[in-house]
């Protein structure tokens, strides 16, 4: 063992230690930190203000960035604990430590660091800590786990499926709140309750929203991922070429305690299509295609999701017209299908009207004449050309 006359010295003693949260070791600002104990003369100041930097770049104090990374970390404590495992005694003992050792790094300050360095007097660069209880915060949130999570999904809403196939955190997810909607109210309502109902464990439907461009779809299901967000609801993209991926993104959150949105935007298919037969297994439930804690939302422009030419009634299949029927009917198997259509002329001007009081900018008829114009120069009405016009006045 090292001499720990320092309290740095000491920390480093203790983190070699970690066994349960051995994979938050793997994260730069404990790589910088080793090589900084292990090393002498310039190159450790040097090795320090790298770490300092590590802890800038983060735009969070020391403390923020190891709760962060502990409370991120997917390990055996916290899945047993997340299933209603049995953990044994000396893993519980490990957790305890561990966290208390955390604790401590992140209470570590610049002076704590001139003093191991032996420069006392002289300028470093410093950064902020706060006091923290990690054992205390940690147990709180494996009671809350339905809501807090684990791993990857503790800190964001919003992931999609990359093209490996991993599921990825999406860091700038698209922060839409249900109270910036305008019109649509009932439709809102439906996909609404459907998910509180979701979330309580009640009967509830695979969604389709299917309708014209620009009328909210897909910022409504990002919207309601949002409202429930601090309630354990979490989204999870993917394209249609990506639903073969579908079993083992089921497989991947099956056992997790959070509930999971699988959005699907902007869905249609050809004839012939391998993804069809995939999104159709899940929708009737197949054991490799569905989840407990998981549902399946959709849009699309189309009400029959699947394409169908005047050339696919031909051919020589003998029951063409039950092919047929199974291909125009996946829409069917969505429990629920919620229609948003272009707005006409008076629901358009209601939501000029509430964007302008929003905007804080004064109702006129001269107002009214400049929006139908421009939702005419742009061939449609939509509360997204209702928004764009707004925009274009401000």
């Amino acid at each position: 063992m090292m001499d720990k006359s320092t309290k740095v010295r000491e920390v480093y003693e203790r983190l070699l230690l970690t066994s349960v949260f051995r994979g938050v070791l793997t994260k730069p600002l404990f790589a910088l930190f080793f090589k900084y104990v292990n090393e002498k003369g310039d190159a450790k100041l040097s090795l320090y203000s790298e770490l300092v930097g590590e802890i800038y770049e983060s735009g969070m104090s020391l403390t923020a960035l190891v709760a962060k990374y502990v409370f991120e970390n997917e390990n055996i404590y916290i899945k047993s604990r997340a299933n209603g495992e049995k953990v044994s005694n000396n893993i519980s003992r490990a957790v305890n430590f561990e966290l208390d050792t955390f604790k401590l790094f992140a209470s570590l300050a610049k002076e704590d660091f001139m003093l191991d360095m032996g420069v006392e007097g002289e300028y470093i660069p410093g950064f902020d800590t706060q006091e923290a209880d990690f054992v205390c915060e940690y147990e709180k949130r494996i009671k809350d786990i339905s809501k807090y999570g684990y791993g990857i999904f503790s800190e964001y809403p919003m992931f999609r499926v990359g093209d490996s196939g991993e599921i990825e955190p999406i860091v700038s997810y698209d922060k839409v709140s249900v109270d910036k909607f305008v019109g649509y109210k009932q439709q809102r309502d439906k996909v609404i309750e459907n998910t509180e109902a979701f979330l309580s464990g009640r009967p509830c439907a695979n969604v389709l929203l299917y309708g014209d461009a620009g009328t909210g779809k897909s910022s409504t299901v990002k919207a309601v991922v949002n409202l429930f967000y601090s309630e354990g609801l979490r989204l999870i993209e993917m394209r249609k070429d990506q639903l073969r991926l579908l079993p083992s993104v089921m497989g991947r959150i099956s056992n997790n305690p959070l509930r999971f949105i699988i959005f699907i935007d902007d869905l249609s298919f050809n004839q012939n299509d391998d993804n069809f037969s995939m999104l159709k297994a899940a929708l009737e439930g197949s054991a490799s295609s569905v989840s407990e804690n998981s549902v399946i939302y959709a849009t699309s422009n189309r009400r029959h999701i699947v394409k169908e030419n005047f050339s696919d009634r031909e051919g020589n299949d003998v029951h063409r017209n039950d092919t047929i029927q199974e291909t125009l009917s996946l829409s069917e198997r969505f429990g629920l299908t919620v229609l948003f259509q272009k707005p006409d002329k008076a629901l358009y001007l209601e939501i000029i009207d509430e964007l302008l009081q929003r905007y804080g900018i004064e109702k006129t008829e001269k107002i009214h004449i400049d929006a139908e114009a421009f939702a005419l120069r742009r061939g449609y009405r939509s509360a997204r050309c209702a928004e764009q016009f707004i925009k274009s006045l401000l």
